[in-house]
């Protein structure tokens, strides 16, 4: 996991960078490991306001949108 950890963090670094206010996270359904994972970590970063599953028609359990700070 410290692998997708790593890359979670430079993507959220580079959105926030770019003035992005929000992102999509692809980890598929699966197990449900990965997104457990992906979520927690998404809980306790500093540039993340807030996350969620996204929409059925948008990828459902496998994507997660989350909101940056501003």
């Amino acid at each position: 996991m410290t692998e997708a950890a790593d890359v979670l963090d430079q993507y959220l670094d580079r959105a926030y960078r770019a003035g992005l206010p929000w992102v999509r996270i692809v980890h598929g359904k699966g197990s449900g490991i990965l997104r457990s994972r992906i979520r927690d970590a998404l809980h306790d970063h500093p540039l993340v306001k807030s996350f969620q599953r996204a929409g059925d028609s948008e990828g459902g359990d496998g994507v997660t949108v989350a909101t940056l700070v501003t």
